[in-house]
């Protein structure tokens, strides 16, 4: 017989079974016969000749189970070596002994470490707050103690945090002091003003830190005590911060905001953080000007002005008099900053303005800060955009705390906002140009996002 003859009478078999056998699989057989040989022919009809898997007999098996006596079980339990973690936050009233009974810990030779050893100590040292973490046996004997707080220095404090580890080695306690990198974390979030910018941030579950970057981004743009209006909406893209995965207790766990749209009135603003080449960061408006300007529009960071730059009655003398300068209420030693580079020219006691800090700038341009509490700076002393220089008090002819603060160009007062906004504003450069539109694109999305979000929740990214 030859291969033809062969390969037909396969197909006449495969035909009489798919009468017989109606499955998917015989159908597809026979419509590739015409193109393959006996071979696979073979292999392929066999498939449909098992058994289809729901024909198949099931059969229900119902078998008791004995479960280990109580007894077994604990004793299998007790041979487990097993760690119990928990966490709590220190408070200023903490003992080593207080501090570990919350924690569960049972360990007096623990407790005894944290009284005698030098950089153990410092858990409980100043203010509480701190983060703590215990790890624990399972009779509560320590296993290790972690503390995470603050970075001890200023210029860290925003992008580190102290990492104080007390565990046992070799039988003997030890105490390691680490300055480690936050974590971050994105978020969005949007908000309407209704009455104040503070109760728009808090309605939608902005930290406070948050807000005041918020302020200082815009100052130079939006007037906050005379320009705000009800109904302006704000966007934010920021960051939260993390120690070891867990969220920061301390600032508020906010970090820097990425991100900001305001809509005040009909003028939109926007601000992008972009970092150049060289590593050092500004806020950016989408056309690549900096926000930061040769002049701060504020002495102190987000503050609230009890009066502007206009007429009012004098609180001590009682007759009208033009207030050349601005005033802010806050609390006794709130930091002052300068705002702008320059040379100290007098630093203080002045009569009624009590302790004094006058600033010249370029340009004939000079500033003064009064009723300070304290002096950090001394005549001919050189400061820098930012920096601080005293605190804030109530000392001259002043009826309570407050700063008041003033302007002048060529010895003529001048409405500090006005200059500050009228200051000059650096281009971004064109090497970091097409890096600075890849990133403009990437956040404006996510501040359309943010524009979408109602309520006190923020997204997290």
């Amino acid at each position: 017989m030859n291969l033809q003859d062969s390969t037909q009478r396969a197909a006449e078999e495969l035909q009489r079974l798919g009468r017989r056998h109606h499955g998917g699989i015989v159908a597809a057989a026979v419509a590739l016969l015409a193109g393959f040989g006996i071979s696979a022919v073979a292999t392929v009809a066999v498939a449909p000749l098992l058994p289809e898997a729901a024909q198949l007999p099931q059969r229900l098996v119902t078998e008791a189970l004995q479960p280990q006596g109580l007894a077994a079980q604990l004793d299998a339990l007790a041979a487990q070596d097993i760690t119990l973690t928990r966490s709590d936050v220190t408070r200023a009233t903490d003992t080593p002994d207080k501090l570990l009974a919350r924690l569960g810990v049972a360990d007096p030779s623990a407790a005894a470490f944290l009284r005698q050893d030098t950089t153990a100590r410092l858990l409980l040292a100043g203010r509480g707050g701190k983060m703590v973490q215990a790890v624990t046996q399972s009779d509560g004997t320590l296993r290790e103690l972690i503390g995470r707080f603050p970075a001890e220095r200023a210029e860290q404090s925003k992008t580190h945090f102290t990492r104080l580890t007390v565990s046992r080695v070799d039988g003997r306690w030890l105490a390691r002091l680490q300055t480690v990198p936050f974590g971050t974390q994105m978020r969005l979030a949007s908000g309407t003003v209704r009455s104040s910018l503070y109760a728009a941030t808090d309605e939608a579950g902005i930290p406070d830190s948050v807000a005041a970057q918020l302020a200082e981004i815009f100052a130079t743009d939006i007037d906050f005590h005379r320009e705000l209006k009800k109904g302006d909406t704000f966007h934010l893209v920021y960051e939260t911060l993390s120690a070891d995965g867990e969220p920061v207790t301390w600032n508020e766990g906010a970090g820097r905001v990425l991100a900001a749209e305001f809509v005040n009135g009909r003028r939109v603003h926007q601000a992008l953080w972009f970092e150049g080449g060289d590593g050092r960061g500004a806020y950016f408006s989408p056309d690549g000007r900096s926000k930061r300007r040769s002049f701060l529009a504020s002495p102190m960071e987000f503050s609230r002005m009890t009066s502007g730059f206009a007429m009012r009655m004098h609180p001590i003398l009682n007759s009208w008099r033009r207030h050349n300068g601005v005033d802010y209420a806050a609390p006794k030693g709130t930091p002052v900053r300068s705002v702008g580079d320059g040379i100290v020219e007098f630093a203080g006691w002045q009569n009624g303005y009590g302790n004094v800090i006058e600033i010249r700038h370029a340009n004939e341009q000079t500033t003064l800060y009064a009723h300070l509490s304290r002096l950090e700076v001394k005549k001919g002393q050189r400061v820098e955009q930012g920096q601080h220089i005293g605190a804030v008090g109530a000392t001259g002819w002043a009826t309570g705390p407050h700063l008041h603060f003033e302007f002048r160009v060529g010895g003529v007062h001048k409405d500090p906002l006005a200059i500050a906004k009228a200051a000059e504003t650096v281009a971004l450069d064109a090497a970091s140009r097409p890096r600075f539109e890849q990133q403009l694109a990437v956040v404006q999305a996510k501040l359309d996002i943010a524009e979408t979000l109602v309520g006190p929740r923020a997204q997290v990214e």
